[in-house]
């Protein structure tokens, strides 16, 4: 049986890992009649879910602090460095993907991974995105379709091995399958900020990476930063590939593309750039990983 799979095969594959519906019948058919719904994905001890307490909230807001001001060296107000939580106006009405590690705990004690996902429904309740802060959005918002802005992403320090970003991707891709996302963006930060020494990185992203321009974002005219800093002729590809963060790298991956220009955002102490991903890419990506399993499920 040659039939491609459908969207919602692939989330029943990513939700279940091809076993049956669970005792408490969550089925895809029951799946997609509660859509807020977003059942917890788990990788051994690991698991990705989407917090639902305050407490949880707070756990990834801490999380976002060790590693952003202590181990990052990011510049925390007074109230920031009070409260030792990185948080702001999105996160009241952002959902908050967690990864728990559930031998430690299954609330927001075994908080070790997070990312903040905006949908445009969202947005709209503030009349924004973050990522407006730095770049003109308006080919994004102009889009026909359903948006998605990613960001605040960090794994704890002990967790940053392959499991904890795949779960990641594994809940990111569930979430778009589950409101129907067209496109996902946000800023993605290289560390530091000094354009030129990251000049070989930024030029291969524009030659390399740079968005089409129906969807090509740009970096505000006063916080704009030309990105192409060397000749793109005489540039090591490999090399300026494993000069990139991971995140980055993981974009690029699933066929991402870049925004024109760079942003210095010294608050953070990192150089961003724009990073944007149609949601038909990932879906594809995650295609190919199940596909035997899919196959074999369906005939």
């Amino acid at each position: 049986m040659n039939t491609k799979p459908s969207h919602a095969d692939i989330f029943r594959l990513l939700v279940t890992d091809g076993a049956e519906p669970t005792q408490s019948g969550q089925s895809l058919s029951t799946l997609e009649l509660a859509r807020e719904r977003f059942p917890e994905l788990r990788g051994g001890q690991l698991g990705v879910r989407i917090a639902t307490t305050k407490a949880e909230r707070e756990a990834a807001q801490a999380l976002r602090y060790r590693v952003f001001f202590e181990e990052m060296g990011a510049h925390a107000d007074q109230e920031t460095a009070r409260l030792k939580r990185d948080c702001d106006e999105f996160d009241e009405i952002a959902d908050h993907l967690l990864v728990i590690d559930h031998a430690v705990s299954s609330g927001a004690e075994g908080v070790v991974g997070t990312y903040r996902l905006l949908t445009s429904d969202k947005a709209a309740q503030i009349g924004r995105f973050y990522t407006s802060n730095e770049y003109d959005i308006s080919a994004l918002t102009e889009f026909p379709g359903r948006l998605l802005e990613v960001g605040r992403s960090c794994v704890d320090r002990r967790y940053r091995g392959r499991s904890a970003m795949q779960l990641l991707w594994r809940g990111i891709a569930s979430y778009i399958f589950l409101h129907r996302i067209d496109v996902l963006f946000g800023c993605a930060s290289l560390p530091g900020t000094d354009p030129e020494a990251m000049g070989d990185e930024l030029t291969y992203l524009y030659h390399n990476h740079l968005a089409p321009p129906a969807l090509r974002i740009r970096a505000l005219p006063h916080r704009y930063v030309d990105m192409q800093r060397s000749d793109p002729h005489q540039l090591d590809h490999r090399k300026c590939l494993s000069r990139l963060p991971p995140l980055i790298k993981g974009y690029l991956r699933l066929g991402g593309f870049i925004g024109d220009g760079a942003v210095v955002d010294e608050q953070f102490n990192t150089t961003d750039v724009a990073v944007l991903v149609k949601s038909e890419l990932l879906a594809d990506k995650y295609y190919r990983h199940y596909e035997r399993r899919l196959r074999d499920a369906l005939e």
